[in-house]
């Protein structure tokens, strides 16, 4: 009965994604929030499904009281080979613009060096207490909880409502890489939508 699945697990894609990807197409009612990978730029599954969010990463920069983000250089990114174009997703539109679909939506801060402080109470040999976690396994459930508290999981799978919100719902990311791809916009992050970040990071719930 979730009505929100975090995904922080991924695989590079294969043929074998689009006859798997019926069993989250079943779940009309369901959020798939999923991390966009960690190996820098690739697609990974099932992150590229269309009924997805999928999520990338960003690094944090602090300087004084100003905080920005930059493309995390770990994030996935890039073009599907097996998925198409849901239709509400919006690439820019340059010279080999990818028509399958884009990876990825959205992001939020993944870099390690970044990342966000967690508490482990269970103890495993000298594991555990405070630690700093990152990935993209960090930032989808970051997006997945953000999900949670808009509570607006009837409105449909994938990314679309995302697509369609405001444009100051999200702060573009406009600098950062995670490797060399063409056309750039996949690997690089630039004004408007790009591979790495998508939208950009959320300004509260309103994208939601």
């Amino acid at each position: 009965n979730a009505s929100i699945i975090n995904v922080s697990f991924g695989a590079p894609e294969s043929s074998n994604d689009v006859a798997w990807s019926s069993q989250y197409n079943g779940m009309r009612h369901v959020k798939l929030v999923a991390a966009a990978g960690d190996w820098g730029y690739g697609v990974y599954y099932p992150a590229s499904d269309p009924s997805a969010i999928a999520v990338g990463g960003t690094s944090l920069s602090v300087s004084g009281s100003t905080v920005s983000e930059k493309a995390w250089i770990g994030t996935g990114s890039g073009c599907s080979t097996y998925f198409n174009n849901p239709g509400w997703q919006r690439p820019p539109s340059v010279s080999g613009t990818c028509t399958r679909r884009n990876v990825a939506d959205v992001s939020a801060v993944a870099d390690p060096l970044t990342g966000v402080a967690i508490y482990d109470s269970s103890l495993f040999g000298s594991f555990g207490g405070w630690a700093i976690f990152g990935g993209t396994s960090v930032s989808a459930p970051i997006i997945a909880g953000m999900n949670a508290l808009a509570a607006n999981t009837a409105k449909g799978q994938g990314a679309q409502l995302l697509y369609a919100a405001p444009q100051y719902a999200f702060l573009p990311v406009t600098s950062g890489s995670n490797g060399t791809c063409s056309p750039q916009y996949l690997c690089t992050a630039m004004a408007g939508y790009n591979g790495p970040t998508g939208l950009g990071i959320p300004q509260g719930l309103g994208g939601f």
